[in-house]
């Protein structure tokens, strides 16, 4: 198997001589396209061979096999016009007829994305070094996963692409939890570069799919949508890796449609999200809910749009932050609909690092089901590996560490991580749900006086040194 890790970082090496590009954002989108363009025409000769009438949308000139795979193929100012001029103006301009599903595509991954790059010999190097990763031959499905969090994990603030990066563990730990089954639809309203919908068909794949009727169905039941062109042209490539001849993901703000003309037809069996949060949402998306439910933060609404979509009986496990568990006023009445509509049987409090380096948050796992009212609530507090204060870039949260809950979750107990309250409790609490570990009083730190003595004495020598520092500056 290729050296991703060593690839990417030759990659990106080679880009940040380029002239054109500024920052990694414009890496990755630049990227993005090549990898894009890449793995569809490994996935367009894989059904040459299986089908002799197959012919790929893309004209053969644009093909990846026929301009990018020649190492001593065209090179400098000519590969920079064919990119620029040939290329990207060709896609964008191909046939959208509407039966093929693939053409248009192409057709909107192109007319989203942009060739930044101003160096035809360095577009040269890129490829080169891309031709290096064979996506059809590696067994290990992670690996378009493990390109793009390398990119990822190296970007040091949210910005434009820490938002749609949710770590594996999670990923999959929701997946497992809620268990998807072949035929259900399964529905990420705010699938980022399409971690929940990959994790749902590994899930699937491995426990249901078992012929070509199968794999059709599997198909036809993953869907998402994604507001950003960066983000969702990843999706695409990432189900497409994953079999998914068209990806059935909207390049679409999934607020932006009213909730009221979401109806039985659009309804789903399965949601599994971690909707933006934090952020607030475009200028008038509120108008489109109810009057009582209008707010701009973003994983609100989201919440109330989830269980708009939800059939009777669907089930849920989403990413929130705290916010969300608390407040007044709409986020009450969110809260409110949330626990008569459904029920919010567990949540899963993680620890604040858990989405660092991107942002430390507070955030929680709920699984809901539509259709029953809420009469409990189950907790369970998340802990950090012993050996660790927090997660980080190189130390994130790992699917090993969810086995205990996976046990707990077939058995529930309380004890102390765990624990349950009733719904007249948080009625008459406001519909709270950021309810803290009533076990946690127990285990405060208590500290000697001499411990006391000694953390005040550091405390007074910190403010100390700070003092002749900033004296010393003002002098």
């Amino acid at each position: 198997m290729a050296n991703i890790g060593g690839i990417i970082k030759t990659i990106q090496n080679i880009m940040r001589k380029d002239k054109g590009l500024n920052g990694d954002a414009q890496r990755i989108e630049q990227l993005g396209w090549m990898i894009f363009l890449k793995i569809f025409d490994d996935k367009d000769i894989e059904m040459e061979l299986l089908n002799d009438d197959y012919l790929s949308p893309i004209p053969n000139e644009l093909q990846w096999r026929n301009w990018a795979t020649d190492d001593e193929g065209i090179t400098g100012d000519k590969l920079l016009d064919f990119v620029d001029n040939k290329l990207f103006a060709d896609l964008k301009a191909l046939p959208s007829a509407a039966t093929n599903k693939r053409a248009l595509l192409i057709k909107e991954v192109f007319e989203g994305n942009n060739n930044y790059m101003k160096s035809g010999t360095l577009i040269r190097q890129v490829i080169n070094k891309l031709n290096e990763i064979d996506f059809n031959s590696s067994d290990d499905r992670h690996l378009f996963g493990d390109i793009y969090e390398t990119i990822l994990k190296e970007l040091q603030s949210a910005g434009n692409s820490g938002e749609f990066y949710t770590p594996r563990a999670i990923t999959q730990f929701i997946t497992q939890m809620v268990n998807p089954k072949l035929g259900e639809i399964v529905f990420d309203p705010a699938c980022g570069t399409g971690g929940f919908l990959t994790n749902a068909i590994e899930h699937i794949r491995a426990n249901e799919v078992h012929n070509i009727e199968d794999r059709i169905t599997l198909q036809k039941t993953i869907k998402g949508s994604e507001l950003k062109p960066l983000p969702h042209m990843l999706a695409l490539t990432n189900l497409i890796l994953h079999d998914v001849e068209v990806p059935n993901i909207v390049y679409d703000d999934a607020l932006s449609k009213e909730l009221t003309s979401i109806t039985q037809k659009d309804r789903v069996d399965c949601i599994l999200a971690n909707p933006p949060f934090g952020g607030t949402v475009s200028d008038g998306m509120e108008t489109n809910f109810p009057s009582n439910f209008r707010t701009k933060e973003s994983a609100d609404l989201f919440l109330i749009l989830m269980i708009q979509y939800l059939k009777d009986g669907g089930r849920a496990g989403i990413v929130l932050p705290d916010g969300s568990l608390t407040g007044d006023g709409v986020k009450q009445r969110i809260r409110q609909k949330l626990l008569e509509d459904c029920n919010l049987h567990t949540i899963v409090r993680l620890p604040n690092s858990v989405f660092q380096p991107y942002a430390s948050v507070a955030t929680n796992l709920l699984f809901f089901t539509k259709g029953t009212p809420t009469k409990e609530v189950w907790y369970y507090e998340h802990k950090l590996p012993e050996t660790q204060k927090s997660y980080s870039k190189t130390k994130p949260i790992q699917i090993s560490e969810f086995d205990n809950l996976k046990y707990w979750w077939e058995n529930r107990e309380k004890n102390e991580i765990a624990w349950k309250i009733d719904i007249e409790t948080i009625k008459n609490n406001g519909y709270n749900l950021d309810i803290k570990n009533p076990h946690k009083k127990e285990e405060e730190e208590i500290h000697t006086s001499s411990e006391l003595l000694e953390m005040l004495h550091n405390s007074f020598a910190k403010s100390d040194e700070l003092l002749t520092t900033l004296k010393r500056e003002l002098s």
